[in-house]
């Protein structure tokens, strides 16, 4: 990887490009600490710094990871990226259902511009939403401040209206990284505020060390971390090959066909999309505590079980990612028209006849797979609940994020690679 991002630098164009995706990712960082109008910071930081969070604050605290702290100063980018990766999948979604939206994916770039232009004004509704539901829960929390002027309506359509343009200021980042950066700009994004939660995991760790001796309890968390690196790595390019094999062709003076070659199926083939299908269902709860406020209901203790920390939110994660990660798989791969194009260009998975039985083998492999997979981030994903209810430690970087992480760090190589093997070869007047 240092080798070659290394080899990138040298080259002018692919240097640029770099330059100025560090510029947007520096932009991004500098207003995740710029707080909105109206609130109390330091309060709010004390309250996220207390060893006994509320259900909300767990919550919270979860998507302060992705957001870099962001949520934990008030700032203007809290939202970060949460509604435009939240929009991006009620998209996908309504792509199936809706036949006009699936007309618009099959139309080319014109099409895929309609879809964008869908996301972003879903976007914006979904951090308008978000935007409220925060504004309610620093309301509650009594974390605000009138600034010795402000009426608490114009307080709040003030934080709504700022959380909500650095929702869309964020989007804007994330566009212009893919059109003149490195890599994908909202995965970058993510990348960064994850990134930058790292020293606060050290000095967390440190703190288990140092003021409370868990020495043993630390060093498993280190080597447990860096096993699941490896892990996720490998499994990231793990991948199930299916043999297939071309039948010869004569056209002209000239024979077509005959090679053997292989339809690959990665394992973890949807990323990390079920994990955050999953959390995005089981934030509902938090969320609908947010706007109702604390009380000693039987509806609101019932919520409470869904807690980040609780075992029915572990269990009930776990299930969701495997459901999700078998539905993500259907859209992604259909197995009878897999089956069709393999017979109309002559070619055969050895052993099996072509038609339905094709089909058949090929669904059959795919559940195999998927479960393997659904399994895999679901463990990773509930790995850090784990540790915290066994070693009673919390750490600041879940299995989402590490997912994340991997996942950006190697597509982001192989952008690089791919960039310089582009210019490696020569033009046709050259």
């Amino acid at each position: 990887m240092l080798q070659t991002l290394k080899n990138a630098w040298v080259i002018k164009e692919i240097r640029n490009k770099i330059l100025f995706t560090v510029m947007i990712l520096l932009i991004f960082r500098i207003g995740s600490v710029i707080p909105v109008p109206f609130v109390d910071t330091e309060a709010l930081i004390g309250a996220f710094d207390s060893t006994e969070l509320t259900a909300t604050q767990q919550v919270f605290s979860y998507l302060s990871i992705l957001t870099g702290g962001s949520l934990e100063y008030g700032a203007i980018l809290a939202l970060s990226v949460t509604p435009y990766i939240n929009s991006s999948i009620i998209v996908q979604l309504l792509t199936v259902v809706f036949k006009r939206l699936q007309e618009w994916s099959k139309e080319g770039e014109e099409g895929q511009k309609k879809l964008a232009q869908l996301t972003r004004w879903v976007t914006v509704a979904l951090a308008l939403i978000q935007g409220t539901a925060y504004f309610i829960y620093l309301e509650n929390n009594k974390y605000l401040t009138d600034g010795g002027l402000a009426a608490p309506w114009f307080a709040g359509i003030t934080i709504v209206l700022a959380l909500t343009a650095g929702s869309a200021l964020v989007m804007w980042l994330g566009e212009r990284i893919d059109e003149k950066g490195v890599g994908n700009g909202i995965s970058m994004i993510l990348f960064a505020g994850i990134l930058a939660r790292g020293p606060q995991a050290f000095e967390a760790l440190w703190y288990y060390v140092a003021e409370l001796g868990k020495y043993v309890e630390v060093i498993a968390i280190v080597l447990i971390f860096l096993a699941t690196i490896m892990f996720v790595v490998w499994m990231t390019h793990a991948e199930r090959r299916i043999p297939v094999q071309y039948a010869k062709r004569v056209v002209g003076n000239k024979m077509y066909g005959g090679q053997n070659t292989h339809i690959p199926i990665k394992v973890n083939m949807s990323g990390v999309m079920p994990i955050i299908f999953a959390s995005s269902i089981l934030m509902l709860p938090t969320m609908i505590m947010a706007f109702t406020g604390e009380s000693d209901s039987t509806f609101y203790k019932f919520l409470q079980l869904f807690s980040v920390q609780g075992a029915p939110y572990a269990i009930v994660y776990f299930l969701l990612i495997i459901g999700f990660a078998y539905f993500y798989s259907t859209i992604q791969f259909n197995p009878v028209e897999m089956a069709n194009n393999l017979r109309k260009n002559g070619g055969a998975i050895p052993g099996i006849r072509p038609g339905k039985p094709t089909s058949d083998f090929i669904q059959k492999i795919l559940s195999r797979i998927t479960l393997l997979g659904a399994l895999f981030l679901s463990v990773i994903a509930i790995l850090p609940i784990i540790i915290s209810g066994v070693g009673a430690i919390n750490i600041s970087v879940g299995g989402t994020s590490l997912l994340i992480m991997v996942g950006v760090a190697l597509d982001t190589v192989r952008s690089l690679e791919s960039q310089m093997m582009m210019r490696h070869y020569k033009g046709f007047l050259d």
